[in-house]
């Protein structure tokens, strides 16, 4: 049986068919609900294995990204959520729904404080809304979604991607293996919270961090927006290149690794 997942929407949200085709291509059995159904009918999640919170704009960040979303989770189905994440699910943020998962106070947890808040997402260094592609390199053992991973290339969108911890709660989540992602040049050396290598400022170069378990991973960039070889902006040149050196492009990118990995733990 493939292991059912479930992609929030509504309210602003986007990326959920993006999402929801990644998940279902990965080999999950994968549905749209909308944020109020899922207030509605909370059951929901008892039979449901993987959680995601997409990106977009919920509520139009109106209050800050992502703040008006979790709190309406919060005082709705709080506890529900708490419960889903206790049992061994997945959960996934990405960009805005990062923004949700640090809200709601689902990553980073540290010392297994879920329901806290300990991190920011910042607005970005240049206090401007950043879209182009980044690099990222993977430098968790523990995080599920993200094993076998090495590198990825993929596109950001977001205005407060800056993510901010104090250094010491910085130094325990390194101790702890839950940076998950870093911003790197094309080389794979640190960005060294340089724009645009690091497009939005974050102390670091962090990109993406789990829980203490491994199971819960926000991250800012957009793999579901990047699946394949021709989303990527070189696509024209790199084409060219592999014909006139007699080779093919893969039709696939590495970023369809991340959802494969989650279909995978519940194999």
């Amino acid at each position: 049986m493939n292991p059912t997942a479930i992609v929030l929407g509504g309210f602003g949200i986007n990326s959920e068919d993006e999402t929801t085709w990644a998940l279902n291509d990965a080999g999950c059995d994968a549905r749209y609900v909308h944020v109020q159904d899922l207030i509605d009918d909370p059951k929901i999640l008892d039979n449901t294995h993987i959680l995601v919170f997409p990106g977009g704009f919920s509520y139009g960040d109106h209050t800050g990204s992502g703040k008006a979303l979790s709190n309406v989770l919060l005082n709705n189905i709080g506890d529900p959520i708490l419960k889903f994440i206790q049992r061994d699910t997945l959960t996934l943020g990405i960009c805005n729904g990062f923004q949700v998962l640090v809200a709601l106070g689902l990553v980073p947890a540290l010392d297994e404080k879920y329901g806290e808040r300990q991190a920011g997402l910042l607005k970005n260094k240049t206090n401007r809304f950043v879209c182009r592609y980044v690099h990222l390199r993977s430098v968790s053992q523990k995080c599920v979604w993200t094993q076998g991973i090495e590198k990825l290339y993929l596109p950001v969108a977001h205005g407060e991607g800056n993510f901010y911890l104090p250094d010491d709660q910085l130094d325990q989540l390194k101790k702890n293996d839950q940076i998950v992602f870093q911003y790197t040049d094309a080389h794979g050396r640190l960005a060294k919270g340089q724009f645009p290598t690091n497009p939005n400022g974050a102390v670091r170069d962090i990109a993406g961090v789990c829980d203490p378990s491994g199971r819960i991973l926000g991250l800012m960039p957009h793999p579901e927006r990047g699946m394949f070889s021709t989303n990527l902006p070189e696509f024209g040149r790199m084409k060219e290149e592999a014909r006139r050196a007699g080779l093919s492009l893969p039709e696939a990118t590495e970023n369809r690794k991340i959802f494969q990995n989650a279909a995978k733990y519940f194999g």
